[in-house]
């Protein structure tokens, strides 16, 4: 449903969700300081796997193409934060926005499948530990991440393609980067429709990957209490390395589902700014330890 303001032709968007940072300068130096140290643990990880041949194994195959997703993650948004900070560039090109956008919901997404899929390399391992290399060959595990990067890119082209459509209203955002909810409230349309659009979609992918990291690791479990004491303490030790990681990014994602949708209600941009900054440290934070 359009709302009653006249429609502007957008070639540039205005980010001010940092308007209200008291201390932009503190932020923008440690939001940079993470973010480097964040890349190098990063491609440091792709190039030890790379070019170490006996890392050349499945398990190894998932780490590399998490830390690439991690890597994209990172490097999305957090540019055009950090130069809104320390350099006072506040605009960004409505090209640009969009690209921005969709890589960084892409990211969310393909991450969601990839921790999916590492529970179930660690599903297989335990549950067919003879069979292992048969069943999941460095072919299989490629074929699959690749399927499941296209079937990523298949939920994101949604966004674009319908706030592409859109007529807009003004170019200023309130929140800190260009994601779906930055660019829908940036239009002369009722956002309700879009966002429960947007959410059921997100639920789904959400209920559907948590679900069967639960369910896999429910499985590991039984395994591990026939186990032997020793075999116990290898399985733990391969497992909990994956934990952390799930907990870290789904922890800040229930909390944002809670945050919006329960009733508790705070200004718009310092939430969207505080909840993704929550996020991308904790993520970041599995690598710089």
């Amino acid at each position: 449903m359009s709302l009653p303001n006249a429609s502007i032709k957008v070639t540039h968007f205005i980010i001010g969700g940092f308007d209200t940072v008291k201390r932009p300068i503190a932020v923008g130096v440690v939001m940079l300081i993470t973010y480097l140290l964040a890349v190098i643990a990063n491609v440091l990880n792709i190039l030890f796997i790379i070019f170490d041949k006996r890392l050349h194994k499945p398990m190894y195959l998932l780490i590399c193409n998490l830390a690439v997703v991690d890597l994209m993650y990172c490097c999305s948004t957090t540019p055009t934060m950090i130069g809104v900070l320390l350099a006072g560039v506040n605009t960004i090109s409505y090209v640009e926005c969009f690209i921005q956008m969709s890589v960084f919901h892409l990211v969310g997404v393909m991450e969601l499948f990839a921790l999916a899929i590492m529970a179930f390399d660690r599903l297989i391992a335990f549950s067919f530990p003879f069979q292992y290399y048969s069943y999941l060959t460095n072919t299989r595990t490629l074929v699959v991440t690749y399927i499941l990067w296209v079937v990523a890119c298949g939920f994101v082209a949604v966004m674009p393609v319908t706030a592409a459509t859109l007529p807009y209203c003004t170019s200023r955002m309130k929140y800190a980067f260009c994601d779906y909810a930055a660019v829908i409230r940036t239009t002369c349309v009722d956002p309700n429709y879009y966002f429960n659009l947007v959410s059921v979609m997100m639920f789904f992918l959400l209920f559907f990957t948590f679900s069967f990291i639960c369910l896999s690791y429910f499985v590991i479990a039984f395994f591990m209490k026939v186990s032997s004491n020793r075999d116990k303490t290898k399985m733990a030790s391969t497992c909990v390395s994956h934990l952390i990681v799930v907990t870290c990014y789904y922890s800040p994602l229930f909390v944002l589902v809670l945050l919006t949708r329960v009733g508790v209600f705070f200004f718009q941009n310092e939430l969207h700014c505080n909840l993704y900054c929550l996020t991308f440290l904790l993520n970041q934070e599995k690598y710089i330890k």
